[in-house]
């Protein structure tokens, strides 16, 4: 009965909503369609409701409908449109709705919801220092104002957790958050929450199999994989930098003459505290020699010119790297190839072909191609537009009608980068062939970097006041072009002379004066020298009591290039005529013995040689190379030779007007006393004595560099230097002596005043050597470096460095041990600016000052400034 009841009331509701339908369609207007009745319309109008940001004519032409087209409903048209549309991925939803139909006119509407575009996004839970790298990562995927998909938000994950795990944190977790921008409407702001969490460790490495070699050896083949508790090694696991270190493991075996070794299986997993264990199976195999070494296709040398430049033979263990150096390209030039390519080879090739593998041995056959021989046809230079082109033709080896040399285009490299006025990181050099006519044309491209400097400072001095600098170097100075007002920027340049201009003074107390001029190539022709220039510095403290000195210095010089042994030695001459005016001076340094000389004329009249080496390839930053010179600076043994007038004995009227004079001095009312008197006058029989200076003085330098992987160069330098007499009852003269410690720079000028050579010693202040009061007669000095650019950039470049230092001077042979030196350790940072020259600090810990019990570990440490030049 109920279920009867049930049907009923069903029935009843169909009926009541089906009699509903006409009114519906009565109120909307709308012709009801039939689905399974097509029929064509033309479209009358498209009305769009939303995509306020986007084209609307733009949206029809993408779907494929506009007014006046024929469209079929039901049919295809409105599903392909919905689809192109939201293939664009602008959109988060799209309805095509009829509006009415009048006859066979259909009006339709376009409901589409934008997606909101992205305002901007920002990372949270990381370091200020990632923040830039980050967003040079998220940069490249997410658009300002752009639309942000779920697959952009999934990349942008992706590329942040890669960004961290290359870093060794695995565990890495990034989430997206979206908010709507409260200040634009239909904007949302991303926030990407980064846990970086802690590195993954490598808590231990250990390997299996390997009886040759230690567990320690061969970790340490392992470059970028290390355990915990190497010693300047971080400790991470980074898949990719783990699979190219088991191929160095490998390559290591191989050049060790294990040439089967292999991997046969490895293992990682993670321990508790989230570390992880590497386990390595290793098959070293038995090690392989050399049994036979055969040449074929060479015609210009035979097999045994070949064999005692390849270095390798019967019997020796065969290695693959050392094989492949020595026959394309060793970093010492003993190689194949450059047996070929330095005479006109150019298309010579070599391929090593094992041609029979022993159980221990291999056979290896050195298949040879010579190809024909290249002369050089055109030389040609671009890009330089302020250095006129036979400045730099003149530093090139490589000429026309010559044979091809690849040396000489490394060496040619080499000089143009040593002018200093192009980028070095942008010199290319380009060999087009012509095959045909046997012959190569060579194209440098050069970069114009600033190479003029200006050196502008100021600092005050105390009691001394206000110490300015102005000073102004022109490296690519013309004197020809003087007249030519196009090339001066701000002075004439491009002939490659120097010119320096530098004043320094506190008005009151000190003034210097500095010139000089150097052109390289005296006459044009040959790599010949030629520098004059003046030096006037006055110290006057006579306001003080403390006297005046007058320093008047010219010097000339004629440097040349030689061709033996190699022609990288070089000769310098220079001749100095300079006189040193004491008047009542009390602040100088000008010591014989414990006396001091207060008044007198010194003729310094010296003539200076030196012979140098250098192959450095870069001055700013060298990266290989070596630089040595010995110079000798010498005087006429005036004494010996009876040019001088001997000892002065002075009379009884001597010395009384010696007492005199102190009484001028010191008032009458302060008599000077016996000891005074006697004093004054062995300063001035000291000062008639030492009228003549006569000396001679040596210097030798030397000075290796090396890069030991990546950028990270090593620097080594060496240093002695040697004051001596020709007579033994004057003994070393008060001037020329050697000064050692202080930055360099603030003990420069008074130092130089005085006829010192500065030696800087970081960490150490020039009252923390003994000697220094004197001066020493003998020094010698050490410097390890390890330096790593910042920037190359010829606009500024950048790089620190990590030093050990030790030196000492003392004031006789006798007193002399090259082991007795003050050591000290510290960094620094130097930056090269073409318009200012160098600039930088040290930092150096100073091992052997004397302090007293009380003294912090911060009284041995020194802060040092470097301005304009490197302190020698």
């Amino acid at each position: 009965m109920n279920s009867i009841m049930n049907k009923k009331i069903i029935f009843l509701l169909f009926a009541f909503c089906f009699s509903l339908l006409p009114l519906l369609n009565a109120q909307e207007g709308i012709e009801v369609l039939k689905y399974g009745e097509k029929k064509q319309y033309e479209i009358g109008k498209i009305t769009i409701i939303g995509a306020e940001n986007r084209d609307r004519t733009a949206i029809k032409s993408i779907a494929a409908l506009k007014e006046g087209d024929k469209i079929t409903i039901p049919g295809p048209e409105i599903p392909k449109a919905i689809k192109a549309l939201m293939k664009l991925k602008l959109f988060e939803n799209i309805e095509i709705l009829q509006d009415s139909t009048v006859d066979n006119v259909v009006f339709l509407t376009m409901k589409i919801k934008e997606k909101p575009t992205l305002s901007r996004y920002f990372f949270s839970g990381i370091k200020k220092s990632q923040q830039d790298e980050l967003n040079d990562i998220v940069k490249n995927i997410l658009t300002k104002e752009g639309i942000v998909t779920d697959d952009q938000k999934v990349l942008a994950e992706n590329k942040i957790k890669e960004f961290y795990i290359g870093k060794g944190k695995l565990d890495v977790t990034v989430k997206t958050k979206e908010t709507a921008d409260p200040n634009k409407p239909s904007a949302i702001i991303v926030e990407f929450a980064v846990d970086p969490k802690e590195r993954v460790k490598v808590e231990e490495i250990t390997f299996e199999g390997n009886t040759k070699y230690t567990d320690k050896k061969l970790r340490k083949q392992l470059k970028k994989t290390k355990q915990k508790g190497t010693l300047f090694k971080k400790s991470k696991y980074v898949e990719n930098e783990y699979e190219e270190d088991k191929k160095l493991l490998i390559k290591f075996y191989n050049n060790n003459g294990y040439k089967n070794a292999r991997i046969l299986s490895d293992s990682t997993y993670r321990l508790k505290n989230g570390n992880m264990v590497i386990k390595l199976n290793i098959s070293e195999g038995n090690p392989f020699y050399y049994r036979s070494i055969k040449w074929k296709g060479n015609s210009l040398y035979t097999d045994e010119q070949l064999n005692n430049v390849l270095g390798l033979g019967k019997g020796d263990v065969y290695n693959p790297e050392l094989q492949e150096n020595r026959l394309r390209f060793s970093q010492d030039g003993r190689d194949i190839s450059s047996l070929y390519l330095d005479d006109g080879y150019l298309g010579f090739s070599v391929d090593p072909v094992e041609v029979a593998v022993g159980n221990d041995s291999v056979d290896i056959e050195m298949r040879i191609y010579e190809g024909p021989q290249f002369t050089i046809e055109n030389v040609t230079i671009a890009g330089n537009d302020r250095t006129n082109e036979d400045i730099i033709r003149r530093e090139l080896r490589t000429l026309p009608g010559q044979k091809f040399s690849r040396s000489q285009i490394i060496r040619s490299q080499r000089e143009i980068i040593n002018l200093g006025y192009f980028n070095p990181e942008n010199l290319d050099i380009q060999t087009p062939v012509n095959q045909s006519r046997g012959t190569v044309d060579i194209v440098y491209k050069v970069e114009e970097r600033p190479s003029d400097q200006l050196e502008l400072s100021a600092g005050y001095g105390g009691f001394s006041g206000l110490i300015g600098t102005l000073g102004v170097t022109f490296n690519n100075f013309s004197l020809k072009n003087i007249k030519d007002r196009s090339t001066w920027s701000p002075l004439p340049q491009g002939d490659g002379q120097k010119l320096s201009l530098r004043i320094q003074s506190n008005s009151r107390f000190f003034k210097s004066y500095n010139f000089s001029f150097t052109e390289p190539w005296l006459g044009g022709k040959k790599p010949r020298s030629f520098t004059i220039g003046a030096v006037s510095s006055i110290f006057d403290n006579t306001s003080l009591g403390y006297g005046k000195l007058n320093i008047t210095r010219v010097f000339a010089g004629i440097g040349t290039q030689l061709k033996w042994p190699d022609d990288f030695f070089s000769s310098n001459t220079t001749i100095n005529i300079e006189n040193l005016g004491l008047e009542k001076y009390l602040g100088s340094s000008f010591y014989v013995g414990n006396k001091i000389i207060s008044d007198g004329n010194f003729k310094n009249f010296s003539l200076k040689h030196t012979i140098s080496r250098s192959s450095i390839s870069d001055p700013l930053f060298p990266r290989s190379g070596s630089r040595t010179s010995l110079s000798l600076q010498l005087t006429l043994p005036y004494s010996t030779l009876g040019l001088t007038p001997g000892d002065w004995n002075p009379t009884d009227a001597d010395i009384a007007k010696v007492r005199a004079d102190l009484i001028e001095e010191n008032g009458p009312a302060v008599p000077p006393t016996t000891q005074e008197v006697a004093d004054k006058v062995e300063s001035i029989k000291l000062a008639k004595r030492y009228e003549w200076l006569e000396y001679h003085k040596w210097n030798f330098q030397s000075e290796w560099y090396f890069n030991l992987i990546d950028k990270l160069v090593f620097r080594s330098e060496i240093k002695f230097g040697l004051l001596g007499y020709y007579n033994k009852k004057l003994g070393a003269p008060p001037v020329e002596r050697f000064e050692i410690g202080g930055d360099g720079l603030s003990n420069q000028n008074s130092s130089q005043l005085t006829g010192r050579s500065i030696l800087a010693l970081r960490g150490y202040a020039t009252t923390d050597l003994p000697n220094n009061v004197v001066g020493g007669t003998i020094f010698d000095k050490f410097t390890l470096e390890l330096r790593y650019p910042l920037s190359l950039n010829p606009s500024s470049t950048i790089y620190t460095t990590a030093f050990l230092q030790a030196g000492n001077s003392w004031q006789s042979f006798k007193e002399f041990n090259p082991f007795d030196v003050k050591r000290s350790a510290g960094m620094g940072l130097r930056v090269f600016l073409p318009m200012f020259g160098l600039l930088g600090f040290d930092y150096g810990f100073g091992f052997d000052k004397v302090k007293d019990a009380n003294a912090s570990w911060k009284d041995y440490g020194k802060f040092s400034v470097i301005i304009g030049f490197e302190p020698e």
